[in-house]
């Protein structure tokens, strides 16, 4: 069985949904199973939703309108008749998840996240579902809930392998046209769980594995691994083959195109991955797989905004020890702060952090009691794997340079614009 995963801009609208149609068609869609995200930017949409239940703010009914009415157009431009199943099926989601609302008495933030956001994927793969049948490609559609499991850690939760095994081995049915969501789990009490943010990858990953697949390919925008992200690097160049242990250092730095969870379960079994082009789906794009660290081999530059520089130096100038850099480190952990970046000296101790969760300020003022601590907001972080001499001119050219570091294969500097 072959695994293929769309990401939200393959189907953000109407055209997108038939393009992928399209892809099945030329590419072949037996014994596939189909990981499909949410819509555009549904999640983004979403996640004004629960800002505004929160909040308790008016606004709260016209921001789930909003979502309805971008839904509700895919629809209007996919079937000619209003009265087709999919009309009712998707307003089937939305009564669900208007009940949802109303009845919840949860003030936990990551719980109602994600028991609203993960309709975005259950409102994709409706659409998708309902739209293959209307034109001849039978297909399954799947509840992933059922299948993958996980613990109570919302938003970011841990599978439980043994027991998603053996749905997954019970429940896919092989030789047909499957359909799925991604970035979706559900605990032991039957509660929507999410595998964090870009978790869809990991999805494709995890039925891959489950079912020992001969490939997952994840459908992009793009023609497949860049060296660059585009949006920051001109002329970025296509890698044809990446090896695993490769792809997992370029997704460890933040590499936008496979996430950093994907490859673990893929290199256990050996199981190719490939990044294609959605709009160009017969070409080679990129593949991850035994073999060469990387063809062709040149510098790969990998961008990480929105951080942050934290600095701690001791209030007595004695030394940072191992006690006090373990007590630092098991603060992050407990907050969720992930660590990018770390550099220290005698007397000081840096690290370059990513606060997903918004709980910076709480640790810098634990943090402030035994430390002198000082930082700095809205920071890029820049990796640069194989780098050469053309590195400073790239990247530090009308920035300022507040912290670099240099190993064997790979450079880091961190800078203010």
């Amino acid at each position: 069985m072959k695994i293929f995963k769309f990401g939200g801009a393959s189907v953000k609208d109407a055209n997108g949904v038939k393009n992928v149609l399209d892809v099945m068609q030329k590419v072949g869609h037996e014994n596939v199973l189909v990981i499909i995200s949410a819509m555009g930017k549904t999640t983004n949409a979403f996640e004004e939703v629960i800002k505004n239940y929160f909040e308790k703010s008016p606004a709260l009914q016209s921001s789930i309108q909003e979502v309805k009415k971008y839904h509700n157009q895919i629809l209007l431009d996919l079937f000619d008749d209003e009265d087709h199943d999919a009309f009712y099926a998707v307003n089937s989601h939305f009564e669900d998840l208007e009940y949802f609302i109303r009845s919840n008495k949860s003030p936990n933030y990551n719980f109602v996240y994600d028991q609203i956001v993960s309709f975005g994927e259950l409102l994709s793969t409706t659409i998708v579902s309902a739209y293959f049948n209307e034109n001849g490609l039978y297909n399954n559609w799947i509840d992933v809930r059922n299948l993958i499991k996980t613990d109570n850690t919302y938003r970011d939760a841990n599978v439980d392998w043994e027991a998603t095994q053996k749905r997954i081995a019970k429940n896919i049915k092989k030789n047909t046209l499957n359909i799925t969501q991604g970035f979706l789990g559900a605990d032991e009490n039957n509660f929507t769980t999410t595998l964090g943010r870009e978790g869809s990858d990991y999805t494709a990953a995890i039925f891959a594995y489950c079912i020992g697949a001969e490939s997952v390919t994840i459908w992009k925008d793009v023609p497949g691994v860049l060296n660059a992200d585009p949006r920051y690097f001109e002329n970025a160049l296509l890698l044809n083959q990446i090896s695993y242990r490769e792809a997992i250092e370029l997704a460890f730095y933040g590499a936008s195109v496979i996430h950093p969870k994907t490859l673990q379960p893929l290199q256990k079994k050996e199981i190719p991955l490939y990044v294609k082009s959605f709009i160009n789906p017969l070409l080679a794009g990129t593949s991850v797989s035994r073999g060469a660290d990387l063809e062709p081999h040149i510098p790969c530059y990998i961008v990480k905004k929105g951080q942050l520089l934290l600095s701690l130096s001791s209030l007595d100038f004695s030394f940072i020890m191992e006690e006090h850099i373990s007590e630092i480190f098991a603060l992050f952990h407990q907050h969720k702060l992930k660590v990018n970046l770390i550099q220290n000296s005698a007397i000081s101790f840096s690290v370059c952090i990513e606060d997903k969760f918004n709980n910076f300020m709480e640790v810098k003022n634990i943090l402030a009691k035994k430390f002198k601590v000082t930082y700095n907001e809205n920071v890029s972080l820049y990796t640069i794997r194989h780098f050469d001499e053309n590195v400073k001119e790239i990247v530090e050219n009308n920035k300022t340079v507040l912290l670099k570091q240099i190993s064997r294969e790979t450079m880091q500097i961190v800078t203010k614009e």
